[in-house]
């Protein structure tokens, strides 16, 4: 199993993508897992592919998006892999918003909130009318565990998930439908933005909650590793008043089963035991 990252020239995002590549690893003992990166850092999926001591590869593309890198650079790379002598399978992206992930991101952004605000709400907070039927509803959802009912992490009474950007219109669509999703699960207000290209920066999204009445506004981050884009969403989030900065994905246990259940569900069935 081929983990593929954008790769970046911040050694941080390399970092992330290993620390994810190890965690699968300890969580399916029974997999040969590399990473790989389409930009910047190497090896490149081929390589990995070319090297592999397996007749069967499945590759993963560490995106949250399906955007140019889904859509192209990806098929791509299965078409060129074509001529070795291994037969590769991609599957879908990451995203979009799913339980799994939609508990990674709330899971992130409860442990960057502070502990000193009020620790649940009744329908209203910060002078902001809560989305109907936005209160956690407890219990599970498709085997997650979700918080009780009522909770507000840190007393939060807003929420910003903040992303890359992209120019794709398909693509900025998930994320927003993301950004709606998660303010459905905090029961909180919510705003999409994105550290580059069009469309609300993460400190302007900031900015409307406030302006809207939120006192306690969180930033979620809508990123699989740290970098200089996700370093401008926080600054800029920060300096607009947020009171939260979730950390990037990584390796988080909800991403670990999500690279696990899109594997199998690209084969039909478990991968077989490594060599």
């Amino acid at each position: 199993m081929v983990l593929v990252a954008h790769g970046s020239r911040d050694p941080r995002a390399a970092v992330a993508t290993e620390a994810l590549a190890r965690a699968v690893r300890r969580a399916h003992p029974e997999w040969l897992v590399e990473a790989s990166y389409l930009d910047h850092a190497g090896p490149r999926p081929l390589d990995v592919l070319a090297s592999a001591p397996a007749a069967r590869a499945v590759l993963v593309p560490l995106l949250l998006t399906s955007a140019y890198h889904g859509r192209v650079d990806l098929p791509a790379v299965v078409r060129a892999a074509a001529s070795l002598p291994i037969t590769v399978t991609a599957t879908d992206v990451l995203g979009p918003a799913s339980p799994l992930l939609l508990s990674a991101l709330s899971r992130r952004l409860l442990a960057s909130a502070p502990r000193s605000g009020t620790g649940s709400h009744s329908g209203t907070s910060g002078g902001v009318a809560l989305p109907r039927g936005g209160v956690f509803p407890g219990g599970r959802l498709d085997g997650v565990a979700l918080p009780p009912a009522g909770s507000c992490p840190g007393g939060l009474d807003g929420v910003v998930l903040a992303s890359a950007g992209t120019r794709d219109e398909a693509a900025r669509a998930t994320v927003a439908d993301a950004a709606a999703a998660l303010g459905r699960r905090l029961g909180l207000p919510a705003e999409v933005a994105y550290a580059s290209g069009a469309g609300p920066a993460p400190g302007e999204a900031v900015a409307a909650l406030r302006a809207a009445g939120a006192r306690r506004v969180g930033m979620s981050a809508y990123f699989l590793a740290p970098g200089l884009l996700y370093d401008l969403a926080a600054r800029t989030a920060r300096e607009a008043g947020a009171v939260a900065v979730a950390e990037p994905l990584t390796a988080a246990t909800e991403l670990v089963r999500l690279v696990a259940a899109r594997v199998e569900s690209a084969l039909g069935h478990p991968l077989p035991m490594a060599a």
